[in-house]
């Protein structure tokens, strides 16, 4: 390498991504998956001796795969060669083959050949490096997000080891995050960045994990925070913004059209069935889009009435099968008919409340893995890692239920639907309060009583 191409690779390690830049060169840098590299465990008494078996990496996005390959690389004897499954072919893995026969001929060393997002190999792609990981001239390691039961040959996972990389905790975030914050050298320790606690919090729940987003997202808010003289002060404002995902718009234009559709709504949910058919007439004969009244149905019968009585759901899609078929103007009546349905239906918004309290926990909670005794043991290796471990078959058990946990540990008794004592809704809440009784879900609202 000239002068000329170390100051490019400088320049190019300078302005990289803070993600890439803090990737960590060692163990003892090394964040998470005490359970594979801890002290003691064979792969970290590998990578010590410098004596690596063909391995797969196998974990989520951000969980330090790449990572752990690189540090594999610096504490091995071998020659180390990346290359990605994305842009790589059976061309770029035969000419590292021939290079590998060449080194080992003349130097006596051992080449690493590391293969990111192996998954996306396909098989052809795969048996051309099969009879070199078995002659032991070259030493593959792949990283896949994929399950390598699946997605790696049955032959390449008999000649390697797999191990499972879990998805990062928001402790091993927030310790990812401060020493970026701190570094000096490869990190943001010279902008004197000062990130509120709400703002870290924030930042670690929305990462989901991974360690590459936290700290691309940390990046973007830093930089679009302005440097005065005593530092950088990034709030949780900042954060949302830079994490926002924008809705898009529904109501561009015409107050009148989403005015009345919105009193045709209400009107449903009001039980007024004479109300109903004045703002129904209003739009049908105006000659709104039949379908779009259609839509608006299906939405009140699950968002206004739901489990009351699910037939309220099967009336509104009828109804817009019906003018599918038939069309407009004859169409008008089964619109109405369906309107009439859902507005003397009895109403419960139970289903309602219960998906947005499920779905406010998607967005704010860190997204757990599934309980490994709800995961299907498909494959031997999915088994021998606990896959479906313990679970218990409800048709195995008198009136085909067992109590079970569902949820992953930290939601634990959690309840999101709450049924009301209106319509089926009452015969629902009976049935849940039986089944469920002892395991601390009461199906009783905070108020006590049942809407």
């Amino acid at each position: 390498m000239d002068l000329f191409d170390h100051k490019f690779e400088e320049t190019l390690k300078k302005e990289a991504p803070l993600a890439a830049r803090m990737r960590p060169a060692s163990l003892a840098e090394f964040v998470g998956q005490e359970h594979i590299i801890g002290a003691g465990k064979p792969l970290r008494q590998a990578i010590e001796s410098g004596q690596i078996p063909s391995i797969i990496l196998w974990g989520p996005p951000g969980s330090g795969k790449t990572t752990l390959a690189f540090i594999i690389a610096r504490h091995s004897n071998a020659h180390f060669s990346p290359i990605s499954a994305v842009n790589a072919g059976v061309a770029d893995l035969r000419r590292i083959v021939e290079e590998a026969k060449e080194r080992r001929k003349l130097h006596q060393q051992k080449t690493i050949l590391f293969i990111d997002e192996i998954h996306r190999f396909n098989k052809a792609q795969q048996d051309a490096i099969l009879p070199y990981v078995e002659d032991g001239t070259i030493t593959l390691i792949g990283a896949t997000t994929e399950n390598p039961s699946f997605e790696v040959i049955s032959p390449l996972i008999s000649r390697s080891r797999v191990f499972t990389l879990s998805a990062l905790s928001e402790d091993e975030i927030r310790t990812i995050v401060r020493r970026a914050l701190t570094d000096k050298g490869r990190g943001l320790g010279n902008l004197n960045v000062v990130l509120d606690d709400n703002a870290l919090k924030y930042l670690i729940v929305m990462s989901n994990n991974d360690a590459r987003v936290a700290l691309n997202t940390l990046e973007m808010a830093v930089m679009s925070t302005p440097l005065n003289a005593d530092g950088s002060h990034v709030s949780l404002a900042t954060i949302e913004d830079v994490l926002q995902h924008r809705a898009l718009l529904y109501d561009q234009s015409g107050d009148q059209h989403y005015d009345i559709i919105s009193a045709l709504h209400k009107s449903i949910r009001g039980s007024d069935p004479d109300a109903t058919l004045y703002w129904l007439a209003r739009m049908v004969e105006a000659g709104e889009d039949p379908l779009f009244i259609a839509r608006r149905l299906v939405r009140a019968a699950s968002e206004d009435i739901g489990m009351a009585d699910p037939q309220a759901l099967v009336v509104a899609m009828a109804a817009q099968q019906a003018v599918h078929f038939i069309g407009m103007p004859e169409g008008n009546l089964a619109l109405a008919q369906a309107a009439v349905y859902l507005a003397t239906a009895p109403k419960s918004n139970s289903l309602y409340t219960a998906y947005s309290r499920a779905a406010e926990d998607v967005k704010k909670r860190t997204a757990e893995p599934v309980p490994l005794h709800l995961r299907n043991p498909v494959t031997g290796l999915m088994k021998g890692i606990g896959y479906g471990k313990g679970y218990k078959y409800p048709h195995s058990y008198p009136e085909h239920f067992v109590q079970e946990r569902y949820l992953p540990e930290s939601l634990r008794g959690k309840q999101y639907y709450l049924p009301s004592n209106q319509g089926h809704e009452k015969d629902i809440l009976a049935r849940l309060k039986a089944w469920w009784q002892g395991r601390g879900k009461t199906y009783e609202k905070e108020t006590g009583k049942q809407d």
